[in-house]
């Protein structure tokens, strides 16, 4: 099964199962990848998370029964998994613009949010420019927190790492530091659990390790290095998004398993011309 197939038939278990309490574990599991690439892969193709897309097919689903049936808005609610009519109202006046009674009273126009298929481009309309390499296993040096892979936390609170690093001058203390394998900094997620990963902000480093950070292994790998041209923060999403929807599926690799990581340079972020990289670990 590809892993293309093997998105689609999560997508089709969510669908089977929109009336249940669904956790990300299970939908994941169906996948068979953790939850950390199966959230993130989901954001890449579908520019939603999970918990929205859950949310907007069910409130499709809602809004089709209130408007074909004669049910009581305080069933529709707890049908579609709100714990009282007044959280039912809210969500379904943010998707459709009115509130339940009102729709069905004046049969007003309805959001529809349609099932995911999940497609691919083989096309290459655009084209991408990468190499493969092999590299014996390396350090980077860094500071590493903690974060919630619940309801997309994660991808809320690495932007604030960031920028921290950036306002404390970590960053530059890590740019001076770099004298390993990757020239500039990377991001590193590691998965923890399935509520959790860690996230590191580091430099490849081969000496002592530095006080106050520290220290991450990256193991032996097959490498698919993928260069990303400019501005951040479009340009690093924009290719993520050709490697899965177009590299992954047209070629050999799969991935590895190991962490990834995002290269970033010292250069102006708002430059057309900026010069970054994401390592891919591949088989």
């Amino acid at each position: 099964m590809t892993w293309v197939e093997s998105l689609q038939e999560a997508i089709d278990y969510m669908e089977e199962h929109l009336l249940d309490d669904l956790s990300i574990e299970s939908i994941a599991e169906k996948a068979n990848f953790s939850v950390f690439h199966f959230q993130r892969t989901f954001v890449i193709l579908t520019d939603i998370s999970v918990s929205e897309y859950l949310r907007r097919r069910r409130l499709t689903l809602a809004a089709y029964e209130l408007m074909e049936s004669n049910t009581k808005i305080i069933d529709l609610a707890y049908k579609y998994g709100y714990e009282t009519p007044e959280a039912f109202s809210k969500a379904f006046r943010k998707q459709h613009g009115v509130a339940p009674t009102e729709a069905r009273k004046y049969k007003r126009k309805l959001k529809s949010y349609n099932r995911l298929v999940i497609q691919v481009n083989l096309k290459g309309g655009e084209p991408m420019n990468y190499k493969i390499v092999e590299h014996d296993s390396f350090k980077v040096a860094g500071v590493k927190r903690e974060f919630s892979l619940v309801n997309e936390q994660n991808q809320r609170d690495i932007p604030k790492m960031w920028d921290d690093v950036h306002r404390d001058g970590t960053d530059n203390l890590l740019f001076k530091l770099n004298n390993g394998l990757i020239e500039g900094v990377v991001g590193v997620c590691i998965d923890k659990s399935s509520k959790a990963i860690d996230y590191w902000i580091g430099t490849t480093y081969e000496g002592e390790s530095p006080e106050k950070l520290s220290i991450l292994e990256i193991p032996a790998s097959k490498w698919a290095v993928f260069e990303v041209r400019g501005p951040m923060p479009d340009a690093m999403p924009r290719v993520w998004k050709q490697i899965l929807s177009e590299w992954f599926p047209s070629s050999s690799y799969k991935h590895a398993g190991t962490p990834e990581l995002e290269v970033y340079s010292d250069e102006n972020p708002s430059s057309p011309d900026l010069y970054s990289e994401i390592w891919i670990p591949v088989k």
